[in-house]
């Protein structure tokens, strides 16, 4: 056994709400999907509102997170890196959310725009990998299943980068409304912040394995 190993906390409490926030992630990324393809203002209402309750469920994560670190000396890896994850795994739900939100607001009807569906679910494929990799954390490992996961998070934030490009120039040499070209647009650039996140959690995870594997 490694001597960090005998200076692990014996409660993990930190993996437990990372584990928690990431699989209150994949909710959220899963009814964003599920508000893409429904056509009915209303019951997009109702699951805009259930993702609501998830996102506030993730901000008390994340202050829980914050006070166990002011209370804890020993942290299974560095205080940097724990505030970093948690800033990052906040973000993501907080992007998802107001995505959602602002669908419904701007009364946009995203069951026609292709960009937004095919964004909303390669988020939902990021953040599946998010949540493989926070698992592993307890290991400290497998530096592999991490890697794979922060590669796969990196590749399809490339793929929407290339999907929200298509859908600006596809945007502005088709759409005449005005007002309806800004809400997109606006709509696009927060849904490709999440896989931006989601890259940026990624790489709080990687650095952390290869500090510690």
């Amino acid at each position: 056994m490694s001597i960090l190993k005998f200076f692990l906390p014996k409660d993990k409490v930190f993996y437990t709400l990372f584990e928690s926030a990431s699989a209150n992630l994949e909710s959220l990324a899963a009814k964003l999907v599920d508000v893409v393809n429904e056509s009915d203002y209303n019951k997009r209402a109702t699951i805009v509102k259930q993702m609501e309750d998830l996102e506030h469920e993730n901000d008390k994560l994340t202050h829980t997170i914050f006070v166990e670190l002011g209370k804890n000396f020993i942290t299974p890896f560095d205080r940097e890196d724990i505030h970093s994850l948690a800033t990052a795994l906040d973000d993501i739900a907080d992007y998802i959310y107001a995505t959602a939100k602002k669908l419904n607001f701007y009364k946009v009807e995203p069951t026609s725009d292709q960009g937004i569906i095919k964004m909303a679910d390669a988020i939902k494929e990021s953040v599946l990998s998010v949540n493989r990799a926070v698992l592993e954390l307890r290991n400290l490992k497998n530096i592999n299943k991490v890697v794979e996961c922060v590669i796969k998070i990196n590749g399809i934030e490339n793929q929407v980068d290339d999907i929200f490009d298509l859908s600006i120039e596809n945007l502005f040499e088709n759409e005449t409304d005005i007002k309806l070209l800004i809400k997109k647009r606006e709509i696009y650039q927060n849904l490709e912040k999440v896989t931006d996140k989601c890259e940026d959690a990624g790489n709080v995870m990687e650095s952390i394995v290869v500090k510690y594997a």
